[in-house]
């Protein structure tokens, strides 16, 4: 698994936002140049743990762009399953977030179930120079915790040595 302190690969991802066919787009390392992003690898569309992460994230989306990030969810599902996945599934209607088709994408980043060929529940932070600040993944079954990636997002981007449960406001550690 790619992890802390590597580059985020390059990639190009179709993509969808929402149930309106007229978002599908491509999506590359382009669109995240100079940007704060966060990545939220999930399973399958369809499935029941996934959308409560993703309308979480959308609900919050919000607070992601307040800190200058951008939010993209992403699976080995294609941008017609998440198309149809978004039109059939009422809390995602609203999503204001690009889902990628990332086959290629998790595969490079060592994030594909061995057994099941798709994405484990991945979590990515990358800084603006497309280096990776964050990387955590649990198995299928376990949903994130959103209020902890904007809690680590905080961290990382404040540049201090932040302690434990440390959050925005809190004092770092002074050396």
């Amino acid at each position: 698994m790619l992890t802390v302190g590597h580059a985020f690969p390059e990639f190009r991802c179709h993509s969808v936002t929402g149930p309106d066919a007229d978002s599908i787009r491509l999506i590359t390392n382009a669109d995240t140049a100079g940007k704060w992003a966060v990545f939220a690898f999930y399973p399958k569309d369809f499935t029941f743990v996934c959308p409560t992460e993703l309308v979480e994230l959308n609900k919050q989306l919000e607070e992601f762009d307040d800190r200058d990030t951008l939010v993209f969810g992403a699976s080995t599902d294609n941008e017609y399953s998440h198309l149809a996945w978004c039109k059939d599934h009422e809390d995602l209607r609203e999503l204001k977030y690009p889902l990628l088709g990332a086959q290629k994408l998790a595969s490079d980043l060592g994030i594909l179930d061995p057994v099941e060929n798709v994405c484990l529940r991945a979590t990515y932070i990358v800084n603006p120079e497309g280096g990776v600040e964050y990387a955590s993944v649990t198995s299928l079954n376990v949903g994130r915790n959103v209020d902890e990636i904007l809690r680590v997002l905080d961290a990382a981007q404040s540049g201090e040595l932040c302690p434990c449960n440390w959050k925005k406001g809190d004092e770092p550690l002074a050396v």
